[in-house]
């Protein structure tokens, strides 16, 4: 597929000379210590029906994605992993590689994708509730264990297991409800502060960069994971979450069978 504005170009990898460089690009992504996926399971899962993707801007590789079908409850396409090359970032490469793999999924019968992701991280939560209409379906306490790359380490790897129904998009949460919504979990000084609540429609936010805030103040990025951890897990456990705001903070509905 090719984008107009960008001259992106997606397409499967399945040649050594191609595959070689997608370990290269998740270290500049991720940062010294990454864990690589080897040229020999990359491999392996190209030849054996699994998808391998890269995005090229003219001969560049901008960005790759690598999964794998499993089952969860259905057949499903699990995407384990998607970096994009930090130069690329904002030029739509995360999106062309997510269509790409909705196209993959769909020309094979398979009506759903999943993949995990940090729930601290706003920017990807935005982007997969909002801009794709994924759902959060578990809440995985430290799925990962201990990881060594630039980004993650120091931290436990909680993540949510994001569901992309590629045949239905959830409705977003109404204006009535956001605006009826009472904020639960708030940013004060870097530091979560939360706000007990019965109301039925909730806000629970996250810290504005966790990133930065692990490098800066580990104490703070570690009271984030734990107090997101108990008041997101339980509200993921029920099935309530319903979206993400531009503020950066998880929409629940606490009553969604009257919706």
């Amino acid at each position: 597929m090719k984008g107009p504005a960008s001259q992106l170009e997606v397409r499967l990898l399945d040649r050594l000379a191609e595959l070689l460089p997608v370990d290269e690009l998740f270290v500049e992504v991720w940062g010294p210590g990454t864990e690589r996926l080897g040229i020999e399971l990359l491999r392996a899962l190209s030849h054996g029906g699994g998808y391998v993707a890269g995005a090229f801007r003219g001969d560049e590789l901008v960005g790759a994605s690598v999964a794998f079908v499993g089952q969860h409850d259905e057949p499903a396409l699990h995407s384990h992993q998607t970096g994009v090359a930090p130069a690329a970032q904002g030029l739509g490469v995360g999106l062309a590689l997510k269509l790409h793999q909705r196209d993959w999924a769909l020309a094979r019968g398979i009506d759903l994708i999943t993949w995990t992701f940090d729930p601290l991280v706003r920017r990807n939560a935005w982007f997969n509730l909002s801009k794709l209409g994924a759902r959060p379906d578990e809440y995985l306490v430290d799925f990962y264990g201990a990881m060594s790359d630039g980004i993650n380490v120091g931290d436990e790897s909680d993540r949510l297991y994001a569901c992309w129904r590629l045949g239905r998009r959830p409705a977003p949460p109404a204006a009535a409800q956001l605006s009826a919504a009472e904020v639960i979990l708030a940013e004060e000084d870097g530091h979560p502060v939360v706000t007990p609540s019965d109301a039925r429609f909730v806000l629970i936010g996250t810290p504005l960069d966790i990133e930065r805030l692990r490098r800066t103040d580990p104490a703070a990025a570690r009271e984030w994971r734990i107090v997101l951890r108990e008041h997101l897990g339980a509200e993921v456990a029920h099935g309530s979450v319903v979206g993400f705001t531009e503020a950066g903070e998880y929409v629940v509905d606490r009553e969604p069978e009257a919706s």
